[in-house]
């Protein structure tokens, strides 16, 4: 890497070889117009240097990163985060038999980091009161950094003015040390448990995985402020936990001081993906097969009501928001979460989401369910359960509303028993109102974890001898053979009665839906907008869609 370098007397130049003479610049005054603009360009002048911008390219510039790698470890992977400043380095330590995360960010030397700290401090103002709000904000950041070098009299390569911008933008348009993590689409979570302690990531391909990235005290004080500031909410030592979502949609647990959190401020980022899984994803993960998505397709269309459940992680929400997008095309939709989570491509939905203030004016997911009542929507979808909105939720199934939501629970019994009991306190008669009830694991099978449904159970109403609430699995996992069993299912007989359909002709139309599904998975449909659109053709012309999937060739 190329040492970047100050000014020399020589390229200082004699102000004879440069300054302008009086009448030129009498002249010069008139054709700018003002005094003040000839002053300016004057000091310019006298600064001395002329910064030329251009775009950074890898076959003519030196490198802006230099990573030899890590002593003792065996580097298994290397993937751009942000292109080309910032990638991560994927590590072994066979030692201690475990992986390291290494984020390599562009190096600064004493002369770039001394820079770097006087430009902080000088383009933060122009930046806030910039006059031309439209501007895109790496254009606008990239005109003053070349002003403020201007200004200083530096002449530096370009290398270093990539370097200098990637640590400006990453400042004041990312998320500081944290920026890279939230480039990489492999991570799902980030979770700081303190100052001076590494940051951990849950990444796709190794699980939880220890970075090289670590906060001080104070830096981590800041950024916790910040955050909760960016996400439009106030933290402090007298209010110090605050669960919020971030612009770009993803979910984040703040804690300030040591007041809850003994080791120093902490903060949990679950990452919001920005395009969300379709039950296409969901085949190919082999969370659910195609026979137990035709009979949710099925049941959904019939408006039949869904609750999703299972234990951090695994998937719950994820499930819902994918089969949500078999919902038909025009009906009324209404979302209610308290971090946004839900995304459809879907013309008739209105999206509502919690307010939390310090006052009497907190608006609550049992506010906002009740409110969704009397827009009369055929389908509410319910972030998740936890305490007084539920029974509203029930009372909605109960007066014929379509309604699918989460909870915490491991198992059928577990979900029955948190509905029935403190703090929730559902009656017995209105839970039998639900229809299916999903219960997801996050597991291993060998060395890789995954996400399965367990359980596809139907509720099937009170048992009069017991007085228990009755329901049967649909759908089972087999964790030996990772497949799934399939049982009778009452409510697809419900269907057929309700539709007047011959057995044949409902076995029909589940295989139908299966080769529908197949279609879109050897197509790698899995843009929900994509999917959502094959869908709603479905919906509108079955048998031409099944004509088309049969004319395209074999390719098996």
């Amino acid at each position: 890497m190329s040492e970047p370098h100050r000014r020399t007397d020589q390229e200082a130049g004699t102000l004879s070889g440069t300054a302008t003479s009086t009448a030129e610049a009498d002249e010069s005054v008139g054709r700018l117009g003002s005094a003040k603009e000839w002053l300016v360009r004057v000091a310019r002048v006298l600064a001395g240097s002329q910064v030329a911008v251009e775009n950074y390219d890898p076959r003519r510039h030196d490198h802006l990163t230099d990573f030899g790698g890590l002593a003792g470890m065996d580097e298994i992977d290397r993937y751009w985060l942000n292109a080309p400043y910032a990638f991560a380095s994927i590590n072994y330590d066979p030692e201690r038999d475990e992986h390291r995360y290494h984020v390599v960010e562009p190096g600064l030397d004493d002369f770039e980091r001394d820079l770097l700290d006087r430009l902080f401090e000088d383009v933060r103002d122009p930046l806030l009161y910039r006059a031309d709000v439209d501007e895109d904000p790496e254009g606008a950041l990239l005109a003053e950094l070349r002003d403020r070098l201007e200004e200083y009299g530096v002449d530096v390569r370009i290398e270093t003015v990539h370097r200098l911008f990637y640590y400006l933008f990453r400042e004041f348009q990312g998320y500081g040390k944290i920026d890279p993590l939230m480039h990489d689409p492999a991570i799902e979570d980030i979770s700081c448990d303190g100052a001076s302690l590494p940051i951990f990531v849950y990444h796709d391909a190794y699980t939880d995985v220890e970075t090289n990235i670590t906060y001080d005290e104070s830096e981590l004080e800041n950024l916790v402020v910040q955050l909760a500031q960016r996400s439009g909410r106030h933290i402090s030592v007298a209010d110090p936990v605050v669960s919020t979502t971030l612009p770009d949609g993803s979910r984040i647990e703040l804690a300030l001081g040591t007041e809850v959190t003994p080791r120093g401020s902490a903060f949990t980022i679950r990452k919001y993906a920005e395009d969300p899984f379709t039950p296409i994803d969901l085949l190919k993960y082999g969370t659910f097969n195609r026979e137990m998505l035709a009979y949710l397709w099925l049941a959904i269309e019939h408006n039949k009501s869904l609750l999703f459940a299972g234990g951090t992680a695994a998937g719950k929400t994820t499930s819902m928001n994918a089969v949500s997008m078999f919902i038909p095309p025009r009906a009324k939709v209404l979302t209610i979460e308290d971090t946004r989570e839900l995304s459809l491509y879907h013309d008739n939905w209105l999206s509502s989401v919690t307010r939390e203030r310090f006052d009497e004016d907190d608006i609550s997911m049992y506010d906002l369910l009740r409110s969704a009542l009397r827009h009369r929507p055929e389908y509410i979808v319910v972030g998740e359960v936890r305490g007084e909105e539920a029974i509203t939720l029930f009372q909605a199934m109960n007066t014929g509303h379509t309604t699918f939501s989460t909870m915490h629970a491991d198992s059928v019994q577990t979900v029955i028993n948190r509905l029935e009991n403190e703090p929730i306190n559902v009656p017995r008669p209105m839970v039998q109102s639900l229809d299916i009830l999903a219960v997801q694991v996050l597991t291993r099978q060998g060395d890789e974890r995954v996400r399965r449904a367990k359980t596809l159970a139907e509720i099937e109403g009170i048992d009069q001898r017991t007085g228990e609430l009755d329901y049967a699995n649909a759908y089972e996992w087999q964790p030996t053979a990772d497949g799934y069993a399939e049982r009778d299912s009452s409510l697809l007989e419900d269907i057929r009665e309700e539709r007047g359909w011959s057995q044949a002709e409902l076995l029909r139309e589940l295989e139908d839906r299966e080769r529908f599904l197949a279609y879109l998975l050897e197509e790698d449909v899995t843009d929900y907008r994509r999917f959502t659109s094959f869908v709603n053709r479905y919906y509108a012309d079955k048998d031409a869609v099944l004509s088309t999937i049969e004319a395209q060739p074999d390719t098996e």
